[in-house]
């Protein structure tokens, strides 16, 4: 048995007199709802940038020192 199947599960019956057969059929009922949800709950994967580098500029490419410069190139 799992960690999940060990715990005990309180029902507070406020209105009516269920049957014990009536409680473990909605247990039963919401249980399975609990694990297909479980089952179809996944986190999204994709990373997305933090604001620290959202925040930073696109480097430059670094200057060609073999090329030169000349204002009338």
């Amino acid at each position: 048995m799992s960690a999940a199947q060990d715990e005990t599960v309180a029902v507070e019956v406020r209105r009516g007199d269920p049957t014990p057969e009536e409680l473990a059929a909605l247990v039963a009922v919401v249980t399975e709802a609990y694990e297909r949800e479980a089952e179809t709950a996944v986190v999204d994967e994709t990373r997305r940038p933090s604001a620290w580098s959202r925040s930073q500029r696109a480097l430059r490419t670094p200057l060609r020192r073999d090329i030169g410069w000349s204002p009338w190139a």
